[in-house]
């Protein structure tokens, strides 16, 4: 993985507001608590009463049980570990046509990419709270991430 890669994969963490919590974010359950093993997704559907919704995002990405269970099959992955949510991350962030943007070091334009899969990035449009562009693009720096060279 290059620096960039793992920055940005920090970065989504940061965002969904894991990185660093638990076993750096792999075993937090949406609302903040935690789940233990990565046998499975661990499937437990939160209420979250200020969204008036029911979740079952988990993991350092927030994936959601159904998301698991799709990318499981496609990728063959054979739990929910670390590298398994990695993978997916991955592979969303591949499906949104965001990889070269993230090596290239043109952040605004990968998060704008990935917006539509997780809601805490700016531009999302979920009605759930959305992170600032200038703080993420920082954090991205912060950890090791390399802007583009701006003309």
């Amino acid at each position: 993985m290059t620096p960039n890669e793992k920055a940005f994969l920090d970065t989504i963490a940061f965002s969904e507001g894991t990185y660093g919590k638990g076993d750096d974010g792999y075993n937090v359950l949406v609302g903040g608590s935690f789940f233990d093993g990565y046998d499975d997704h661990p499937r437990i559907s939160v209420y979250l009463p200020s969204l008036n919704i029911h979740s079952t995002a988990a993991g350092r990405y927030q994936i959601l049980e159904r998301n698991f269970d799709a990318y499981k099959s496609l990728l063959g992955l054979p739990d929910f570990s670390p590298e398994s949510q990695d993978g997916i991350a991955w592979q969303l962030i591949k499906e949104s046509g965001a990889v070269d943007d993230v090596e290239a070091g043109n952040f605004d334009s990968a998060a704008a990419k990935c917006a539509h899969i997780w809601a805490s990035l700016p531009g999302a449009g979920y009605g759930q709270h959305e992170n600032k562009l200038d703080a993420l693009r920082e954090f991205f720096v912060n950890v090791g991430g390399t802007l583009a060279v701006q003309a």
